[in-house]
């Protein structure tokens, strides 16, 4: 059911944990299912230099915060608002409908990040 790409991220999550002196922290949920994601970005020179996730959920939505917080390293925030849950799907093989609520999960979590940063950086 799940692309190796999937597994690979859900075994091995990457950047998972507190980042201390985030520049930002938000957190979304999804009410549906009870998947809670924890984003947090620390900015440097306008690109955000690093990216920290904490989840509770589903295989997918632990596989898409993982796969988030790489795609997310080096951009500014005008290219971290190009990261959809679309594009995190395919990156991952392409998720199912019964699972993609992982990737959504993880694009609503960008905007919130986007929304918090200091005004600087937007």
């Amino acid at each position: 059911m799940f692309s190796e790409a999937v597994l690979d991220h859900f075994c091995n999550p990457r950047n998972a944990g507190e980042l201390p002196g985030a520049t930002a922290t938000v957190e979304v949920s999804n009410p549906v299912c009870g998947d809670i994601l924890k984003l947090s970005a620390r900015m440097v020179d306008g690109h955000i230099a690093e990216a920290r996730f904490l989840c509770r959920g589903c295989t997918t939505a632990i596989a898409c915060a993982s796969l988030l917080t790489e795609e997310l390293r080096g951009r500014t925030p005008a290219q971290a608002r190009e990261i959809t849950a679309e594009l995190l799907s395919q990156a991952l093989g392409g998720l199912p409908p019964a699972t993609f609520h992982g990737a959504q999960l993880a694009a609503d979590v960008v905007n919130a990040l986007l929304q918090k940063l200091p005004s600087m950086y937007r």
